[in-house]
C-alpha cells in the first residue's frame, strides 16, 4: 500500500495497526508490550510524516520503525523474559533430535520444492506465523531476534544474558521445530495448497 492523496496519512497508518500488533506480538509474546510497541511507532511516524518518502510502501516503513521498537522493548524488559528452556551451557549438539553420531542427518528431509516463492504466499506466512506462535516462548523470542530482528548474536547474548554456545542450541531446537511443524502444516503433498 503506497500514500495515497485521497486517504489521511492518519488514516492510512491506522489501516496498518492489525499487522503491526500481530508482529509485535509475535516478537514480543506479551500483548501490554506488543500494544506499546505499535503505539510508539504509529506516534513516531505521525509525528515524522516527511519521513517517508514513499520510496517504499508504508506498511515497509512502518515494520523499519517497528522493528526498533520491539528491540528497545527487549531491552527494557529483559530481566522479565524467562528462558524456561534447559540453559545448559553443556549441551552436545549431537545429542539434539534428527542426527546421528557422525552430524548427518537421521533421516533426511523432505523436499521443499521452491521455498523463495512460498515466501511470497500469504497462506505460507500465516502457516510460519502459527509455527512461530508454537514455538516454545523463550526459543520463540530468540528465534525471531535472530531472523525477524537480525540482530547479533553478541546482541542477544548481551541483552538476554545468554552463552553463545546456549543461544546455538536454542536456536537449533526452534528451528527444528519449525521444520517439523512446516513440514505437517505446509510442505506435505496432500495438504500443500497449489
Amino acid at each position: 500500500m503506497t500514500v495515497s492523496p485521497e486517504v489521511p496519512f492518519e488514516q492510512q497508518l491506522v489501516s496498518h495497526r492489525a499487522g503491526l500488533l500481530r508482529f509485535a506480538r509475535l516478537q514480543l509474546r506479551n500483548q501490554a508490550w506488543a500494544e506499546d510497541a505499535v503505539s510508539e511507532t504509529l506516534l513516531v511516524a505521525l509525528s515524522k510524516p516527511q519521513a517517508f518518502q514513499s520510496r517504499s510502501q508504508l506498511k515497509t516503513w512502518l515494520v523499519g520503525i517497528l522493528k526498533h521498537k520491539v528491540i528497545d522493548m527487549l531491552r527494557l524488559h529483559g530481566r522479565e523474559i524467562s528462558n524456561s528452556a534447559s540453559d545448559d551451557d553443556n549441551v552436545d549438539m549431537l545429542d539434539l533430535v534428527g542426527f546421528k553420531p557422525d552430524g548427518h542427518f537421521a533421516e533426511m528431509p523432505a523436499d521443499w520444492g521452491n521455498p523463495e516463492q512460498d515466501l511470497n504466499n500469504q497462506q505460507f506466512m500465516k502457516i510460519m506465523d502459527a509455527c512461530v506462535e508454537k514455538l516454545p516462548a523463550a526459543q520463540g523470542r530468540l528465534f525471531l531476534m535472530r531472523e525477524w530482528l537480525e540482530l547479533s548474536v553478541e546482541e542477544i547474548c548481551k541483552e538476554l544474558n545468554l552463552t553463545a554456545t546456549n543461544l546455538y542450541v536454542q536456536l537449533h531446537r526452534a528451528r527444528l521445530r519449525l521444520r517439523e511443524c512446516l513440514g505437517l502444516n505446509w510442505f506435505t503433498q496432500t495438504q500443500r495448497p497449489s
